[in-house]
């Protein structure tokens, strides 16, 4: 059974750092794509960034310069790193896991607040 376990959420001040981490429970390697997305109260899920098997990478222009993914196959771990938060970054953050382009997983989520 594929599971998805986020952490790393919480309170941070506008400016500051985050960083999330995605543990899977089978290696990162067998994933097509791995990505973070987050939802806002009363707004649907959108895309934040997305790392697909060879490396490549693509952010919401929202974040772009701010936020960095990243994965570690020997850990089967994904990572999130955000800086300069805005108060519009506040929101559940997911992680998103695609295997064989086609089977979608979806961990719990962990929030993330923005104090202004």
């Amino acid at each position: 059974q594929v599971q998805l376990v986020e952490s790393g959420g919480g309170l941070v001040q506008t400016g500051g750092s985050l960083t999330l981490s995605c543990v899977a429970s089978v290696g990162t390697i067998t994933f097509s794509a791995m990505g973070w997305y987050r939802q806002a109260p009363g707004k649907e899920r959108e895309l934040v960034a997305n790392i697909n098997s060879g490396g490549p990478t693509e952010y919401a222009d929202s974040v772009k310069g701010r936020f960095t993914i990243s994965k570690d196959n020997a850990k089967n771990t994904v990572y999130l790193q955000m800086n300069s938060v805005k108060p519009e970054d506040t929101g559940v953050y997911y992680c998103k896991g695609v295997r064989g382009w086609m089977y979608d997983y979806w961990g719990q989520g962990t929030q993330v607040t923005v104090s202004s």
